[in-house]
């Protein structure tokens, strides 16, 4: 009996020594967690070193052999951000995020808005000096137009195929373009309400297109080159289109007579000197008889007016026609729209001037005997001989 108790002590032992070992042994699931945990760890590890390495290599020039030069608008306000996503979206540099953190651990800042020329071969530090130093107000690689103060359309298309990729007869096409036109009109009707529909007139935009200088991107269209003309001219004229309603004049009239004191003054002091002339000469319902309306009407310039010339049947002949013509002659900057506004000495009641060219002096009269006296003086001066 006792034996058969320790046969079965025996070989019970065996058994608890297997459920022993049977329970050390991982289960699945935790093998799994491990295998997991490690694969994570592996992976971490990975994309740590790629980050890092795409990190060096953002910090280097996107391509130092490259001589390309690459334009980049820097719109005014920008944060470092947003200028490295333009210069990253411009092929620049590699990384728009790795430049902000460059430019905020070196406590770079106060970057300037702008036009820069950029190479991708330029270092971070480079570009961050630039961006510091200020670009250029006008884009860099662009064609410039100037319009110059007192110039015609015609002129103006003269500049435009000179220093753009646009001709100048499509340029004057546009100017006839009425859907352009009305397209306009709608867009800036305080400016062109007058202007847009006016009978005998040559070009229904002379007088808009404001003198200034303006750059023209390669991708700019003509029609936004002469928007932006119209854009000008609305921004200069907008604070005195409440004295032109009170002056009870249009627009229109405002421009007109300030093209005919643009083309006729010299200093600007003598523009409110012939505006107030020519509002004198008005009220006396007398012909305003300018030359600048006459060269208009020729449709070029000329040094000296013959007799002939004053014959010409055209409605800006303000020596045949009462009034101030149908339309502006010229394009005039906003100090000849003022001196037509707020002009000077009409009390002294002139009625008459002449100037001298070549000295640049301006001689005003009441009476036309008086003028006449000025004429010769200024002939004699001038050399002229009968």
């Amino acid at each position: 009996m006792d034996e058969k108790k320790n046969d079965e002590s025996k070989s019970s032992i065996p058994s608890r020594v297997e459920t022993a070992k049977k329970g050390k042994k991982k289960s699945p699931a935790k093998k799994i967690i491990h295998w997991t945990v490690g694969l994570l760890v592996i992976l971490i590890l990975f994309f740590c070193f790629l980050g890092y390495r795409f990190v060096q290599s953002s910090l280097k020039p996107l391509d130092a052999a490259s001589n390309q030069t690459i334009e980049v608008k820097v719109p005014i306000g920008s944060t470092n951000k947003q200028i490295g996503g333009i210069l990253q979206k411009k092929h620049v540099i590699r990384s728009g995020f790795v430049f902000n953190y460059y430019v905020k651990s070196k406590r770079l800042g106060a970057f300037k808005a702008g036009y820069y020329d950029f190479k991708p071969s330029m270092s971070l530090d480079e570009i961050a000096n630039q961006l510091q130093k200020g670009g250029s107000s006008t884009p860099i690689n662009s064609g410039k137009v100037l319009v110059r103060e007192g110039v015609t359309i015609d002129e103006i298309g003269d500049v435009i195929q000179k220093n753009t990729k646009f001709k100048k007869q499509d340029f004057l096409n546009l100017m006839k373009n009425q859907q352009f036109l009305n397209k306009l009109k709608q867009k800036y009707p305080e400016l062109l309400s007058s202007a847009i529909g006016a009978k005998n007139v040559r070009y229904q935009l002379e007088g808009y297109l404001y003198p200034a200088t303006y750059a023209v991107d390669k991708d700019e269209s003509l029609e936004q080159l002469v928007e932006e003309m119209v854009q000008k001219e609305n921004q200069e004229l907008k604070p005195y289109y409440s004295k032109m309603k009170a002056e009870h004049l249009s627009v229109q009239q405002a421009l007109t007579l300030a093209s005919l004191v643009e083309g006729e003054g010299i200093t600007q002091n003598s523009k409110y000197m012939i505006a107030g002339i020519f509002e004198n000469r008005l009220e006396k319902n007398m012909k305003l008889q300018t030359d600048v309306a006459v060269t208009y009407a020729l449709g070029k310039h000329k040094q000296n007016i013959s007799y002939k010339d004053l014959e010409i049947n055209s409605p800006y002949n303000l020596y045949k026609n009462n009034g101030i013509g149908p339309g502006p002659c010229n394009n005039p900057p906003v100090d000849a729209v003022k001196a037509v506004l707020y002009p000077k000495d009409r009390s002294e009641g002139y009625l008459y001037f002449v100037a001298n060219m070549k000295t640049g002096k301006i001689y005003y009269s009441k009476t036309y005997s008086q003028h006449q006296q000025n004429v010769e003086k200024v002939q004699k001066d001038n050399g002229y001989k009968n």
